[in-house]
């Protein structure tokens, strides 16, 4: 295997605790936990590159990793002192033994994510041997936008915005929205908001340097773990992504529960 699938889930989140454990239900009613969604996601994926990519989950907590088995997914334990997702991602490929050329990062919090953004991050991995780090960003709709700007409104921690360049490099990303668009959806005829979707393809190498550097003052205030990737000088490429007809949104509050079991009704998903 070139490539990995990681899943890190952890039990203890801040904003909201047991979340990969959180169920959804379906089109046709039927409720599934975040993690067995999120394994779907990564199983879609792997069918959809044509096999020969692994698939694990990577945890610390033995409810999570009971779940995952009962899911049928490969599991990782790691360990409790990971302070994000990478953290994990990394420690679960030294631990497990394994040395893939590309390394993805499906964040367990986001059950929508289509397999289409899966394989266009490691099709532009295998076509650009000297990136070390790639991240899917998506154009939002206004319905989207508005979205984000109510969340920050009512104070809650919401979907994560990026700006990136004209050479396809991440400039920042932020829990504000952000270019600034003074409340408007659309601005001079176009949507100028890019939804960054929580997925990553990394090299090793960038793996490891990333473990040794410190989070950084920009990490630790918006929270974001890819910023001590910028905060360090290292690049960031972005791939952008459509999903026409289909509907993304993060579990990141309980809040957004309805707003995704709407979506996975409106797209047909069970």
């Amino acid at each position: 295997m070139d490539t990995v699938i990681i899943i890190p889930a952890r039990y203890a989140s801040t904003r909201y605790p047991a979340k990969p454990l959180a169920t959804l239900r379906g089109a046709s009613g039927t409720l599934r936990s975040l993690l067995e969604r999120s394994v779907i996601a990564g199983r879609k994926a792997v069918e959809q590159a044509g096999g020969g990519i692994g698939l694990y989950v990577a945890t610390d907590d033995t409810r999570i990793a009971d779940e995952a088995r009962r899911v049928g997914a490969e599991v990782i334990l790691t360990a409790d002192t990971c302070r994000n997702g990478t953290e994990r991602v990394a420690e679960a490929i030294a631990n497990a033994g394994l040395s893939p050329q590309i390394v993805v990062n499906l964040q367990g919090d986001a059950p929508l994510t289509p397999p289409h953004f899966v394989t266009a991050l490691i099709a532009h991995m295998r076509a650009n041997p000297g990136a070390g780090i790639a991240t899917p960003i998506l154009r939002c709709d206004e319905e989207a936008v508005r979205n984000f700007i109510a969340d920050r409104a009512a104070g809650r921690v919401g979907a994560t915005t990026v700006v990136a360049n004209r050479l396809g490099q991440a400039l920042y990303f932020s829990k504000e929205v952000i270019p600034f668009t003074n409340g408007k959806g659309v601005v001079d005829g176009t949507v100028p908001v890019f939804h960054h979707v929580g997925l990553y393809a990394y090299r090793p190498a960038a793996l490891a340097a990333y473990t040794r550097w410190t989070p950084g003052p920009l990490e630790t205030l918006e929270g974001l773990e890819q910023l001590r990737f910028l905060e360090n000088g290292h690049p960031v490429d972005v791939v952008e992504v459509t999903a026409p007809g289909a509907k993304f949104w993060e579990l990141n509050n309980p809040s957004d529960v309805p707003l995704i079991e709407g979506y996975l009704a409106q797209m047909g998903w069970d």
